[in-house]
């Protein structure tokens, strides 16, 4: 049996009951909450393995209570659930820091596939150290150890999942590294799982480290196939630094 500890942040009874459910029926612990308040409490009382946070609250908004966690702890999983489908809305529930995002109503299999995933990167994750201390390129150093960077904004505290991407990068520089591959590296996904949740964590890297998001020499999209990440040759480089 699995054992990880969720907090689960939902008030709709019937989404909740059913939730709980399936999920103790696969061997989870699960702590339920309907509201942002009470959900910010039970984090500081004790520890999870995964938040599944409903947007949609009374009172605090799950996007609300994504951002004060985050404050306290970048490498916290969290999985974001909402009626809303426009893609303005999920990216906003991305940059504030949750790891994935499902809009309902959403298929269950998907549901527990995506659970499944983010607990199997989050202990995959935890104990390992970055092969190099720090990786540098452009005006940007990152320590995927301490899971933070250094960049031409500041210094930014990373989540998991960022780590695990930017991991899976480094190691295969200059490789051109498939959508299906860097969602199993990041999210333990099924391949055949489609997701654009891996296309608004590229675009996140980018703000971070390029210094022009919408012309990346590290990020680069390689059309039709996948990512690629190159530390940049020199004359770019140099570029990006005058």
């Amino acid at each position: 049996m699995n054992q990880a500890h969720i907090l689960l942040v939902e008030d709709e009874p019937h989404i909740a009951s059913g939730l709980i459910y399936n999920l103790e029926a696969e061997g989870y612990q699960v702590t339920h909450t309907e509201k942002g308040e009470a959900a910010l409490e039970q984090l500081w009382q004790e520890a999870f393995a995964l938040v599944i946070l409903d947007v949609m609250l009374p009172g605090i908004d799950g996007i609300e209570v994504c951002r004060q966690i985050r404050k306290q702890d970048p490498k916290l999983p969290i999985l974001m659930l909402t009626a809303r489908s426009e893609d303005k809305d999920r990216i906003e529930g991305l940059s504030t820091g949750a790891d994935d995002y499902l809009t309902k109503p959403f298929n269950l299999d998907e549901f527990l596939l995506r659970i499944k995933g983010i607990l199997k990167r989050s202990a995959w994750y935890r104990p390992q150290a970055a092969p190099e201390r720090y990786y540098t390129f452009g005006s940007n150093e990152i320590s995927l150890h301490e899971s933070s960077a250094k960049t031409g904004q500041g210094k930014i505290a990373l989540t998991e999942h960022e780590v695990n991407l930017l991991r899976t990068f480094f190691q295969r520089e200059g490789e051109i590294i498939t959508r299906s591959d860097l969602l199993e590296a990041a999210w333990g996904m099924d391949p055949e799982t489609e997701t654009r949740t891996l296309d608004n964590f590229i675009v996140r890297l980018r703000k971070y480290f390029e210094k022009k998001p919408s012309s990346p020499i590290h990020f680069q999209t390689i059309r039709g196939r996948g990512y690629r990440f190159v530390r940049g040759d020199k004359k770019a480089v140099e570029a990006e630094l005058s």
